[in-house]
């Protein structure tokens, strides 16, 4: 029997982060092969881990070793405020797959000093320190100490700051050696050289850029290349997988993936990838692989990620009354027609629950996701939504009586609104943002995918949410059963736009822009209709800002106007555009308003942040060793999950 666990939280809070469990509905109700297909694929998952670590920072791997052998080493005293320093900061290393915030970015300030540290290093067996040939402790000290110490070495994961060469200031190990011009200059020639530019590859997605002696070259993520150990191991636990696949086309997708894998062959990700988007007859599901891009500052270079899921039959009925009505949002979309899909094909979209997560998806995950990302894909075979309802579920529980609501919006009678429709409005609109709004519009011919550069993360978030708002508020949503009324949709409205405006500055430390490309988007909408007036203002009741909505008619009426620009950057490739939008409202933070929410925020003591402790699937096996059943442990702690998961999941020296 698993215990009865508060699924509200766990018992884990640190600096700006509360750890939150999600269980699994309903997985005891599965077979036993579809259990043991989401065992193997959850080890294919972790298995992933290192490779993450080392994308998002080169020393990452270095540093979280070296503080995890502190941390661990008998002969390390514990009760001292540095030792409670270090453990902080090794939790959010942890969190955030490195030494730079997860959302923001910045480099981590340690609360410990550099002699604290060293003087713990000379303490702890140098066997289980990651020192190079022949390297020293103090050597090893003298490497990583100006990384973790020093505010000036590598203070931005990615830096999207207009004006400075992105590649290099930015912390990502995806570049080595090379400026942003020579990286936009190298891979603007392999797309000129394409044979098929009608099919084009993602260039740069799966490698990282190497200069040599003045030489560009790639270095390609394979099992025999760059995170060889780590793919190999993947690979070893899709072949188990494949063994117990629900059908073939199942089996021929994970076929793909270890093929691409082997190779390094963008054509066979495509492949992969359409035949996964047509994978619908299977209730198990994955994604695994080198996939979103907003970890590159140029938009090329695929974090690794992975996600083993079940799907929510219930629930899954809602995305697929949307998505069968797909060629209808497109008809009726504010658009000019000139940029809407005549004929939208193969939508498909699923509620799922997560049954692992891992890579760039864990401990911090998204709620919806659509793939594949490959324009010329979608165009031609269309895209697959999904949204995970059991973290979905996890937040709504832990955000209710929490004090924010009351705390910012206007008054009684939006708060009881909001009390009334918000989660289903939350959920509809990821819905229609994965299931519609990523799929929705097309590029005019000729437009190069990656024309808005470091700015097409932010313009393609803002699209999908753009066409989700614009719909929430249509009757047809009423006509189909997905609203029970007109005036449910302004829960939505007044949260989304309350956020942008205000309440998503708690996640930006003081003196700082914003940079995180779902922030930026939602930032631009919202600042945007304020600027556009009539709809909406800020206001001040004893002494604090409030947002009151004018005119929910008028608001939307903006959402169509700004919808239907964004969609005309997109489709033609307006850089210039593009940039004023962003720059001008999607960037710069009032210091004023963000020092007043900052400090409504603290006296809430919650945490900004929320991410997720992993169930432990274990094999029940009888006496000949077969497999039996898969257990859910939901027990785990942080701390041991995460140095489990270092120790059995260890891949990359």
């Amino acid at each position: 029997m698993t215990p009865a666990l508060d699924f509200h939280y766990s018992d884990e809070r640190f600096a700006d982060v509360q750890m939150l469990r999600y269980r699994l509905d309903g997985f005891e109700l599965l077979s036993l092969q579809q259990k043991e297909l989401i065992y193997y694929l959850s080890q294919a998952t972790l298995y992933g881990r290192d490779i993450t670590f080392d994308q998002f920072g080169r020393y990452n791997l270095r540093i979280r070793r070296t503080l995890e052998a502190v941390y661990t080493d008998a002969a390390i005293a514990r009760d001292n405020d540095d030792f409670r320093a270090l453990t902080v900061y090794l939790k959010r290393i942890w969190f955030s797959n490195g030494i730079h915030h997860h959302y923001g970015c910045e480099k981590f300030a340690p609360g410990f000093s550099p002699d604290y540290l060293r003087q713990a290093l000379k303490l702890v067996d140098v066997s289980r320190l990651p020192l190079t040939d022949g390297q020293s402790v103090e050597a090893l000290c003298d490497e990583l100490f100006p990384v973790i110490f020093d505010p000036d070495v590598m203070p931005k994961r990615v830096n999207k700051a207009d004006g400075d060469d992105l590649v290099v200031t930015s912390a990502c190990n995806f570049y080595q050696g090379v400026t942003q011009q020579e990286a936009e200059a190298y891979y603007a020639e392999k797309k000129r050289q394409c044979a098929t530019p009608e099919e084009l590859p993602s260039f740069g997605l799966n490698t990282t850029l190497v200069k040599d002696a003045g030489t560009l070259r790639e270095e390609t993520w394979t099992t025999e290349g760059r995170y060889a150990n780590a793919l190999r191991r993947i690979v070893f636990w899709l072949e188990k997988a494949k063994t117990v696949a629900e059908n073939k086309a199942q089996q021929e997708v994970i076929d793909l993936l270890i093929q691409y894998y082997r190779t390094g062959d963008l054509r066979l990700f495509d492949r992969y990838s359409i035949a996964w988007l047509q994978m619908l007859d299977s209730r198990i599901d994955f994604i695994n692989g080198f996939i979103e891009v907003y970890g590159d500052p140029l938009g090329l270079k695929g974090s690794w990620e992975g996600l083993v899921e079940y799907v929510d039959e219930e629930a899954t009925k809602r995305t697929q009354t949307i998505s069968s009505h797909a060629q209808w949002f497109e008809d009726h979309s504010p658009v000019n027609p000139r940029f809407r899909k005549p004929v939208v094909k193969g939508v498909s979209a699923r509620v799922i629950c997560a049954a692992m997560l891992g890579g760039d998806e864990y401990p911090s995950t998204a709620i919806g996701i659509n793939l594949p990302n490959a324009d010329w894909i979608r165009a031609r075979y269309g895209s697959k939504s999904i949204t995970i309802s059991n973290i979905t579920d996890a937040y709504n529980r832990a955000a209710h009586g929490n004090g924010f609501r009351e705390e910012f919006v206007i008054d009684e009678p939006t708060f009881a609104m909001i009390e009334q429709y918000g989660d289903d409005c939350d959920n509809l609109h990821t819905d229609l943002h994965e299931c519609l709004g990523h799929g929705s519009g097309q590029l005019l011919p000729g437009v190069d995918t990656d024309a808005l550069k470091a700015y097409g993360n932010t313009i393609e978030e803002a699209r999908a949410d753009l066409f989700a708002l614009y719909f929430l508020a249509d009757r047809k949503l009423v006509e189909l059963g997905l609203l029970p009324n007109d005036e449910a949709y302004k829960a939505e409205y007044y949260t989304y736009m309350m956020n942008g405006l205000m309440t998503q500055l708690v996640r930006i430390e003081p003196g700082r822009q914003i940079e995180e490309a779902h922030m930026r988007n939602r930032a631009l909408i919202a600042r945007w209709c304020l600027k556009q007036g009539q709809s909406m203002e800020l206001v001040r009741r004893k002494g604090k800002t409030y947002l009151r909505i004018l005119s929910y008619e008028e608001l939307r009426r903006q959402v169509a106007t700004l919808l239907a620009e964004i969609q005309r950057i997109k489709s033609e490739g307006d850089y210039e555009a593009a940039r004023r939008l962003v720059e001008d409202y999607a960037v710069k933070v009032d210091p004023q308003l963000h020092e007043e929410v900052l400090g409504r925020y603290r006296q809430l003591n919650l945490a900004p942040y929320k991410g997720f402790i992993n169930p432990w699937l274990k094999p029940v096996k009888d006496a000949e060793g077969r497999i039996t059943d898969i257990s859910v442990d939901y027990t785990e702690s942080y701390e041991h999950q995460m140095l489990r998961y270092s120790t059995d999941y260890a891949t990359l020296a």
